[in-house]
């Protein structure tokens, strides 16, 4: 795959189980490990996060073009299954939107547009939802120490 395909962050430990992600324009996140005083989103979350703002974002793009949204939220949730057979995941994965529209021409064209895109996000646009369904094998490795 070419350099236009390749998508990247970096980060680095800040202190026990917090890090500062990093990606290449500049912006920052901070990420922990869910302790009870630790607001810091936890990757767990960050799947979530990312399953739902996917999402919503080609859904935007779509309906806006009609008319602007008077509502637009989501809930993202899912089950943490710790498994001793074959490892934690995540399952029961649900994207709820909460959209509205304002009345109107304009507002029933995005309507209208509005199953389809969230259709469309859902089955082939949405980058994050794809490779969870479909699965994408994960290589971890260790650069060599001194």
């Amino acid at each position: 795959m070419g350099d236009d395909t390749l998508r990247t962050v970096h980060f680095e430990r800040t202190s026990n189980s917090k890090y500062l992600v990093h990606n290449v324009r500049g912006g920052t996140l901070s990420v922990g490990s869910g302790g009870d005083t630790d607001a810091d989103f936890t990757p767990v979350e960050l799947l979530l996060v990312a399953l739902g703002t996917c999402s919503a974002i080609d859904v935007d793009i779509v309906t806006s073009r009609r008319a602007e949204p008077t509502d637009f939220r989501g809930v993202v949730r899912g089950d943490k299954i710790r498994d001793p057979e074959q490892g934690n995941r995540m399952e029961n994965l649900v994207v709820e939107f909460t959209i509205r529209f304002p009345e109107g021409e304009d507002g029933d064209k995005a309507r209208e547009a509005l199953p389809r895109a969230v259709k469309m996000s859902h089955d082939r646009l949405c980058t994050v939802s794809r490779t969870v369904e479909l699965g994408a094998p994960v290589t971890t490795t260790m650069e060599d120490s001194p």
